[in-house]
């Protein structure tokens, strides 16, 4: 379907990769990994033919669909999210112009007029609605959604409702750059499942290792401007990435002590009449020897020594009788809740339960309508929020908000901190409204950590992480000794902190205290927990 060749690339003297390889085939699933900036993105643009490359070859097949889904959704207008869905909302009248201008050029024999026939198509089928109907409910809108227009609604589900359109459009191949970043864990298990059994190829971007996990059957690393095949899912290749390292230091150890002793022979017997002749013959052995490269060691996780907080009481906060309503709509009524020292609690339950709101009450960010809020002994509060600029002063720098939250640290500790979190010389200097969505929640996570509060409430913390910096922060918060109440949507985010289970539905949080699996066990498993989580 898709085959690179030596593909090279590079953007203003970066050179991002050079001599990449990778295949694509039919019904293939491949994850394509690397750190933020090694030009992931950038494979993707080359493929849509959105850039060009510097050197090298894309051969695409030229009677294949391809859905693309970005992480940013195009500008909306008045359009239903039905109509987003089917590609009533821009999508068919901007295939049908490009149709007509190719066809005014005479290029109605070219690979793109076919593809933009071909969807044309799909989105003009008279089944198109009924598939799209049934990947919106999938991906957890209600009937009541369908008509509304999508302005109204935030960009995540926005996003859900395009890549509804290109689900029922089932093109032959799939394109998903971080298509986890939107979804609740409801929608996200519906999701895995459904491109589990997709009958076409999928070629995606993820930071979420448990999906890669379930769905991809290869994985294309990018790292030090190389682009490596690994066979089987992500962990599979992590083993894979470990045991390749560990298999060429040992050849160029090999090899370099092979070298010394050829050039320590050479170096002594040149100038030597009766051993000349050898010396001459052990310089033309090394001439043509093939040199092996030094490996570069696999990235790992960078560990960071936190603070612990001070000890707070046993009874961290509670709730009595909570109410809490937008309107007509009420959240909760007569809520009670008791978060105790140590409890590592993940909230979870289908989106517009209330998880953000009983996190938001907690943290004393909105007040109830009704009940008591009653903080315990020695209690102080950090609130990770789901909008991270709600954490950051737009007049500060990058290095002035660490400095702020820990008065006490010294420059050059904070540079080192920062550093370790990828902040790199000049960009600590950088305005904190210039920061991409990445940078804005690794630097709140470092303000939390460089002066970690002992109940620390977060929404979303994975959202725009790259895979070591979640690993990163899974380490620094395994060992911190306060109280932790999360909502996430990453699986393995979940199974390594979450010590108890909140499942928040219709109104209440039902306690489950055991870790994730144990929460599986009791909802009937994996094949019932969309069913446990969606339930009203």
């Amino acid at each position: 379907m898709i085959t690179i060749k030596n593909l090279s690339k590079s953007f203003g003297g970066q050179h991002l990769f050079a001599g990449a390889s990778l295949q694509i085939n039919s019904n293939d699933k491949v994850a394509l990994v690397g750190q933020n900036g090694t030009g992931k993105s950038t494979i993707f643009n080359l493929i849509l033919r959105k850039e060009l490359p510097d050197d090298g070859t894309i051969v695409r097949d030229e009677w294949s669909t391809t859905g693309y889904l970005p992480q940013q959704s195009e500008p909306i207008g008045e359009e239903t999210v039905l109509a987003v869905a089917t590609g009533r909302g821009g999508e068919i009248e901007a295939l049908t112009a490009r149709l007509t201008e190719l066809e005014n050029e005479g290029l109605v024999a070219e690979p793109e007029y076919y593809e933009t026939q071909a969807k044309y198509e799909l989105l003009t089928d008279p089944a198109i609605e009924a598939k799209a109907k049934a990947m919106l409910r999938g991906l957890g809108f209600k009937e009541k959604d369908f008509e509304r227009p999508v302005r109204e609604m935030s960009g995540g589900w926005i996003m859900r409702a395009h890549l509804a359109r290109l689900l029922a459009m089932q093109p032959d191949l799939l394109m998903l750059d971080e298509p986890t970043n939107h979804l609740d864990l409801a929608s996200l298990l519906w999701f895995q499942e459904y491109l589990k059994s997709y009958s076409g190829a999928i070629l995606m971007i993820s930071h979420d290792r448990e999906f890669m996990d379930a769905i991809v059957s290869r994985v294309y690393s990018i790292s030090d401007r190389r682009v490596t095949g690994y066979t089987g899912n992500y962990s599979k290749f992590l083993n894979q990435q470990e045991e390749n390292f560990q298999r060429q230091a040992a050849a160029y150890k090999n090899q370099q002590k092979e070298v010394k002793a050829l050039e320590d022979f050479i170096s002594r017997f040149t100038s030597v009449a009766s051993k000349a002749a050898q010396a001459q013959s052990k310089q033309k052995q090394l001439d043509k020897m093939e040199l092996i490269e030094k490996p570069v060691l696999p990235k790992k996780p960078f560990r960071i020594i936190i603070p612990q907080p001070e000890r707070s009481g046993q009874r961290v906060i509670s709730l009595e009788g909570i109410r809490m309503a937008y309107g007509n709509h009420v959240v909760y009524d007569n809520l009670d809740l008791t978060i105790e020292r140590g409890e590592r609690t993940v909230l979870v339950g289908p989106n517009g339960a209330g998880k953000s709101t009983l996190l938001k009450i907690l943290a004393g960010v909105i007040t109830p309508l009704r009940g008591d809020r009653r903080p315990g002994h020695n209690l102080k509060i950090g609130y990770f929020s789901q909008h991270r600029t709600d954490c950051l002063d737009p007049e500060k720098t990058v290095l002035e908000e660490v400095m702020n939250a820990a008065p006490t640290m010294k420059d050059d500790e904070a540079r080192g901190i920062l550093g370790s979190f990828l902040f790199k010389k000049e960009t600590v200097f950088k305005k904190t409204p210039v920061l991409s969505g990445g940078e804005k929640s690794r630097l709140n996570l470092i303000k939390f950590l460089v002066d970690p509060p002992n109940l620390l409430l977060m929404d979303e913390p994975t959202t725009h992480l790259d895979i070591l910096t979640v690993e990163s922060l899974i380490l620094a918060l395994q060992n911190y000794d306060g109280t932790l109440v999360f909502i996430s949507h990453n699986v393995h985010f979940i199974r390594k902190l979450a010590n108890k289970v909140l499942h928040v539905t219709s109104g209440e949080a039902n306690p489950y205290s055991g870790g994730y699996d144990y929460f599986l066990e009791k909802t009937g498993g994996l094949s019932n927990e969309r069913e446990a989580l969606t339930a009203a």
